[in-house]
């Protein structure tokens, strides 16, 4: 595209921290670099390359969701704040300030609701000259039809867990580890590399896998009783960095050790603190855990050991998958992602646990 010219709309989609914003980040360095003719771009030496790579560039303009919704604010149509769509479409009518180009890359714009979309419908038909516009989508599906139809699209899919596992050793991960958080990323770098800066999250995700795993045998008083442990013990994998789900780049940086979960009546309590902002988060935490274990368990059930992603609860999932009826956990799946998008749809966090505990299969 740098060769032959970026389109001034293009829409990248794929699954959360599969890569989407670091490409519309490189595209932009590529737009906004002043190295010489001849010279591949983005050079990432000149001072616009360093000024992107800072995020101080003042060609390029970001938005993402943010607040208790996690939206992509619209803003006040007199005077929006920095952040919001409004303001955005002000920034893109200026001249450059530093070179030819000006860019806005919009992380997460199926979080975007009609209004916003609307509001920024005028300038994707016609973008001002010298703009680009790069939209990241985890659900394309959620953008407008009007928005999708005027941009060039490009569908990012996993990476190999090959590929994953190299770019982990470039940041100093030792190969078994690497092995093991390239498989459990689910061809995700960008959680891979959350994973790598959070252990003691790998830690947590692997309770919460047993745990579930050990659920099958359990009565309803049990499973509801672990269902709201499992849902603390889910936000403290959200307070550790981990969101597969969400958008941008992720930190190097060592996250701070979570607190040990709490158990029966604390948990109930830690729970009853957090915002529903922080519940709804770490339900999805929760639910995106699950639903890499019911795959896992449906795979092992039809008798592929070997493509199980995560190996280290191999016993754990063939002893599961022997009490299950027949279909039990393909079926269980479909009601997963039918629970994430009422999730989406601010159905109660509690709620969508509880009946999903009560649902997950039980030994014939």
């Amino acid at each position: 595209m740098l060769a032959r010219g970026v389109p001034q709309v293009l829409l990248l989609i794929g699954p959360g921290a599969v890569g989407k914003t670091t490409l519309a980040l490189d595209l932009a360095a590529g737009l906004l670099c002043a190295a010489e003719e001849g010279v591949p771009r983005p050079c990432r030496a000149c001072r616009a390359c360093h000024l992107v790579a800072g995020g101080t560039h003042q060609d390029l303009h970001r938005l993402a969701p943010e607040g208790a919704g996690r939206q992509v604010r619209i803003g006040d149509p007199g005077d929006p704040d920095p952040g919001t769509v409004r303001h955005l479409i002000r920034e893109m009518a200026r001249l450059p300030v530093e070179g030819r180009h000006r860019v806005a890359v919009i992380e997460g714009a199926h979080r975007m609701n009609e209004d916003a979309q609307n509001a920024l419908l005028k300038t994707l038909e016609e973008p001002p000259p010298g703009a680009t516009l790069i939209l990241c989508a985890d659900e394309p599906e959620r953008l407008l039809p009007t928005v999708r139809s005027r941009a060039a699209t490009l569908r990012l899919g996993p990476l190999g867990i090959r590929a994953i596992e190299a770019l982990l050793d470039e940041h100093g991960i030792d190969p078994p580890r690497a092995a093991r958080l390239a498989r459990v990323a689910g061809g995700r770098p960008g959680l891979a590399l959350a994973y790598a800066a959070a252990p003691k999250a790998v830690e947590a995700r692997e309770e919460i896998a047993r745990t579930l795993l050990d659920l099958i045998p359990e009565n309803r008083a049990r499973r509801l009783a672990i269902g709201r442990e499992l849902l603390t013990r889910a936000a403290d994998l959200v307070g550790l960095g981990v969101e597969p789900w969400g958008t941008g780049d992720r930190s190097t940086e060592p996250a701070p050790a979570a607190a040990p979960p709490p158990d029966g009546e604390a948990a109930v309590a830690k729970a009853g603190r957090a915002s529903p902002a922080e519940r709804r988060l770490a339900a999805r935490a929760l639910l995106e855990t699950w639903t890499a274990v019911a795959r896992d368990l449906a795979v092992v059930a039809a008798g592929g050991r070997e493509r199980a992603v995560d190996l280290a609860l191999i016993d754990d999932l063939e002893t599961a998958a022997a009490l299950l009826p027949a279909g039990a956990a393909p079926a269980f799946l479909a009601r997963l992602a039918r629970s994430a998008e009422l999730l989406d749809s601010n159905a109660n966090p509690e709620l969508v646990v509880d009946v999903l505990v009560l649902a997950w299969p039980r030994a014939a």
